[in-house]
């Protein structure tokens, strides 16, 4: 039977320059580029405050994990789960019917309530009885 290699360590990413790899490099070098983008457009104290939240927000995004994976899945969890959260509830509600030629509103009559017979005392006892030996005593023959 033929031997084959099992790859391992497929989650760790390409290393590019020390230990950054290539995800955190692009994304680096975008932020680089728009907070020149807001260098050039920009006055100088509009600048400061933009760069700096743009540049941290770069920052965060290439080399902040949380519970070992990269920060942007869980900007995109927060958004899937605002969007459409996974609690579901459900309302038990009476069903019902609109008749469409009387516009009449049939609900299903109220069910029957069955209450359990009534067992005696002296049944109860043979029963317990009956529990209480396994099995062994059998209950007189009524006739």
């Amino acid at each position: 039977m033929q031997q084959f290699v099992v790859p391992q360590f497929i989650d760790n990413e390409d290393k590019i320059l020390g230990p950054i790899t290539v995800r955190q490099f692009i994304i680096v070098l975008v932020t680089a580029l728009v907070v020149f983008v807001f260098y050039k457009t920009l006055r100088f104290a509009p600048f400061l405050l933009v760069s700096f939240f743009v540049g941290g927000f770069g920052i965060v995004l290439a080399f902040v994990k949380v519970n070992g994976r990269p920060f942007h899945y869980f900007i995109l969890n927060v958004i899937q789960i605002t969007i459409r959260p996974a609690l579901r509830v459900w309302k038990k509600e009476i069903m019902s019917t609109v008749d469409k030629k009387d516009d009449i509103v049939d609900k299903k009559p109220p069910s029957k309530v069955v209450r359990p017979k009534q067992v005696s005392a002296s049944r109860l006892s043979e029963l317990s009885l009956l529990v209480d030996t396994g099995g062994e005593y059998r209950p007189e023959q009524k006739v």
